[in-house]
């Protein structure tokens, strides 16, 4: 139970006093929220949706499906959870995730320490208390010990950088906002502007549903077929007889999916060898979208290795789409495969193959701007009775420095990341105490297995936390020296890949004026997860822990 104190703050509002505020009712928050309870911490969770489950609550767009497998893409804390829940097919539709979202608010009587329809406006330590004060949009201020940000590496969505939005005069739906009750399209002409993973699910049902379809691309991606099928009888039974194994060698694996590791370049392997096992991954029902990648050893440090599974893509591109001059602007040739997230996708590239379906490529004739009847570019306007903007995140730092959060001494984290994100372990920042961060920039987070990421981070925090309550201690705080390594550590990793030759969202590229620095950490969840252990282990090494 939360407790309310006689304090005010300088507003005249009820100063409400808890062990830790919590941001975000995602599986990050959820999870949050379970062990901090469980350690006997008064929590009170903020969400700015009127339910749980992050992400999953506002994508709703048509298609919207995850790119990791289901029985995958779930919690491991609780043996009775993960046996009891059924998943229907291989990669888990929005409702489904969903669903199974609400199960676990359900199971764990999560709701009632969760105040949705919020937002959290700043949170602001005070050196003289040792504290942090919470301020919402609805003039509530809490003073809490611990702050944990829960709120997600894709949360804060972007419009298109040009003119004119507010002109259009028919419906427009961002794909991260989508109506709860859906859209029909039926009869109508419709624009799509972006042709990212959103895009890539979402384009083949709108197609199928509209009666004309205009994409406009600015930057192909690479995409591979989902093979999505419903569970063939006895499959999940099979798979949860061996799931602590399982779940075992995902913790220790280098993306959170359990995969053999390879054995040799992709130049070590003949010509016909390498395509073989390229056609394997492309055409196999139970492949992921890391068999093309973790092929061979070099995928993603060697670009004329990489050259050999891009061109293997292309060439399946102009296979599947008719039309020559379509199919080659459908092939990304900019930037080497998996620098930029590979998409999983349900007859994408046959959508193309249909009458009432066009490809602007923006390359050629750049977008102009949106007016009233449509959207016009250097060469002509389209008109159009709807819009759908599949313009993507400001991803990983932008759910933090969109918010007020100020240090010691008033310290902005959005001025303390001008140049990029510092952080240590991508969990803390230095001059922030008591704040932690789950999947953040400068730990794996976007290129994991989200959940198995997520319980990692949770798990490390909440027993950080306990550490200090059992010690008695004031504050837990990463020291600048720490945090100057790990900076230093992680875009040396990340710079002996082919990562940085991208233009992508892991490098803030989509987002003017952002600092092209890559964020995740691409050394491996396994490595990390042994990192972080091994500074647990030291006493919280690289942290100053005062008593």
């Amino acid at each position: 139970m939360t407790q309310t104190l006689p304090e005010t703050s300088p507003t005249g509002a009820a100063v409400r006093t808890v062990d830790a505020v919590v941001i975000g009712a995602g599986f990050s928050g959820m999870y949050m929220l379970h062990r901090l309870r469980q350690q006997g911490l008064t929590v009170q969770v903020f969400e700015l949706a009127d339910g749980v489950g992050g992400t999953w609550h506002w994508n709703r767009y048509p298609g919207a499906r995850c790119d990791v497998r289901s029985m995958e893409y779930s919690y491991s804390f609780d043996p009775d959870l993960e046996q009891e829940w059924q998943w229907s097919e291989k990669y888990p539709t929005q409702p489904e995730i969903l669903r199974y979202a609400n199960h676990v608010a359900d199971r764990y009587d999560l709701r009632r320490d969760i105040q949705f329809e919020t937002r959290v406006e700043s949170t602001v330590w005070d050196d003289e208390a040792e504290r942090w004060t919470v301020r919402t949009d609805r003039g509530e201020v809490l003073s809490a010990k611990f702050v944990v940000h829960a709120s997600g590496c894709l949360s804060i969505y972007k419009t298109p950088e040009i003119p004119g939005l507010e002109s259009f005069s028919g419906p427009w739906y961002h794909t991260a906002r989508w109506p709860r009750e859906g859209v029909d399209f039926s009869g109508q002409r419709v624009g799509i502007i972006g042709t990212g993973s959103s895009a890539i699910q979402s384009i083949p049902v709108i197609a199928a549903q509209a009666a004309d379809l205009t994409v406009f691309q600015r930057t192909p991606n690479f995409a591979v077929p989902a093979h999505n099928h419903e569970f063939p009888p006895g499959y999940q039974e099979e798979m949860k007889a061996h799931y602590p194994e399982f779940r075992q060698d995902a913790r220790t694996s280098m993306l959170g999916i359990p995969h053999p590791p390879a054995e040799k370049g992709a130049l070590e392997d003949d010509p016909e060898a390498r395509r073989r096992r390229y056609e394997k991954a492309w055409h196999d029902k139970d492949n992921t979208l890391v068999d093309l990648m973790a092929a061979y050893t070099d995928m993603l440090t060697d670009k004329e290795a990489n050259d050999t599974a891009a061109e293997f893509v292309r060439e399946r591109i102009r296979e599947i789409v008719k039309d020559p001059e379509t199919a080659e602007a459908l092939c990304p040739k900019d930037y080497p495969i998996g620098t930029k997230r590979i998409c999983v996708h349900t007859d994408y590239y046959e959508t193309y193959n249909r009458d009432n379906v066009h490809l602007v490529d923006l390359r050629k004739t750049p977008l102009v701007e949106i007016t009233r009847d449509g959207v016009r570019t250097t060469e002509q306007e389209f008109r159009f009775d709807a819009l759908v903007l599949a313009t993507g995140f400001d991803a990983q730092t932008g759910a933090l420095t969109s918010m007020d959060i100020r240090g010691r001494a008033g310290l902005q984290l959005k001025e303390h990341w001008d140049e990029g994100p510092r952080s240590y372990l991508g969990i803390a920042v230095a001059n922030f105490p008591n704040m932690f961060i789950i999947t953040g920039p400068q730990s794996p987070s976007v290129l994991s297995n989200m959940m198995v990421s997520i319980e990692q981070h949770v798990e490390w925090v909440s027993d950080a936390i306990q550490y200090v309550q059992e010690h008695d201690l004031r504050t837990i705080e990463a020291t600048p020296e720490a945090e100057e390594s790990w900076v230093e550590h992680n875009a040396e990793v990340g710079n002996s890949t082919l990562f940085p030759t991208a233009n992508s969202w892991y490098m803030g590229s989509n987002v003017e004026g952002k600092p092209r620095v890559f964020m995740p950490y691409i050394g491996g969840v396994g490595p990390y997860r042994e990192r972080c252990d091994e500074v647990a282990a030291k006493d919280y090494e690289g942290f100053v822990l005062a008593g």
